[in-house]
């Protein structure tokens, strides 16, 4: 991770952060490696044992693979370095991409609570000592997985999406454990697709959290983990700033966060170490690493376009009011 000291561009100042994705590569590597084996196993076993349980679990299991393909690819792109068409990189398909993954999660749990259904209105026999060993293994292998993304689930909303897939994972082959060891001393076979729909009802309350998150990202809103009004407070009291106005904070990509401002500041002078201290204290106070700052003197003969036409509470893209050199 570098960061760019601020620059000035006429009466703007800027602060640019960018995170290296090498730190991750490793983990989503091996979370491939392991997910795609495992996936191989499940349906040869599945097929042998007759089991309805292990087969969807290879599904979902695919599923995961190809989440955590698109969670890698979308991490590495958004490190392309921006050009002059696309002035912030592809740093927003990780956005796109933990969009992607609450969406596939909520889709398979639907595929498997429609299986489970059918299974429980109709039960029938399978290999239960297979399901178990089987079931087992994935226990041990999601879970090693989900710990690979553990540390990083809550300061990126994409690596948080591998997580969770990893984690429901984890629980689902943990209920097919429990329910292929009670059905084998039981034989009580409806509760095979019981503890598939708790487990669906689970995942649909994990994902929902993640799938609106992601959405508010993709529609510019202010990133959750950041107080809008705290961050107006602190620029309204910046010693020498008589008004704001046309304020947005918005997320860059699932790790970056962007704000635009225009400040009233009565005197004529380009004040350099202002910006760079706004620049300074808005990365350290509220994590904001993209600063842009227009600073006006306020004279009522030539009115800021901006300044009353729009609400704090919006969000709109501000590609519209500036334009960024990068």
């Amino acid at each position: 991770m570098h960061t760019h000291p601020p620059s000035t561009h006429g009466a703007h100042g800027h602060a640019h952060t960018h995170h290296a994705p090498d730190s991750w590569s490793r983990a989503f590597a091996i979370g491939i490696a392991l997910n795609a084996g495992f996936v191989a196993i499940e349906v040869l076993f599945g097929l042998y044992a007759d089991s309805l349980a292990l087969l969807a679990d290879a599904g979902h299991n695919l599923s995961d693979v190809f989440a955590l393909v698109l969670a890698w690819g979308a991490l590495r792109l958004s490190q392309t370095r921006p050009t002059e068409r696309r002035t912030y990189g592809l740093r927003r398909s990780s956005q796109f991409a933990s969009l992607v993954n609450g969406v596939v999660l909520l889709m398979v749990s639907g595929i498997i609570a429609w299986e489970a259904l059918g299974r429980l209105l109709h039960p029938t026999p399978v290999g239960e000592i297979t399901v178990i060993w089987v079931a087992a293994v994935g226990v041990v292998i999601n879970t090693a997985t989900a710990l690979l993304f553990m540390r990083g689930q809550s300061h990126d909303l994409n690596i948080r999406g591998a997580f969770l897939h990893m984690a429901a994972d984890a629980a689902i082959s943990l209920g097919v454990v429990l329910s292929g060891v009670i059905v084998f001393y039981t034989g009580w076979y409806p509760l095979d697709p019981l503890v598939g729909l708790l487990i669906v009802a689970v995942i649909v309350y994990g994902t929902w959290g993640l799938l609106r998150e992601s959405l508010d990202l993709m529609l510019d809103a202010v990133p959750h983990d950041i107080d809008a009004a705290a961050v107006r407070d602190y620029l309204e009291a910046t010693p020498g700033i008589a008004s704001l106005h046309d304020l947005h904070i918005w997320a860059t990509s699932t790790t970056e966060t962007a704000l635009t401002a225009h400040l009233v500041k009565r005197d004529d002078r380009l004040d350099d170490a202002l910006l760079t201290q706004l620049a300074d204290e808005l990365k350290n106070r509220f994590g904001i690493r993209h600063v842009t700052i227009q600073l006006e003197h306020g004279d009522a003969a030539h009115p800021c376009p901006l300044d009353g036409t729009h609400d704090a509470t919006e969000h709109d893209h501000p590609a519209a009011a500036h334009t960024h050199n990068h």
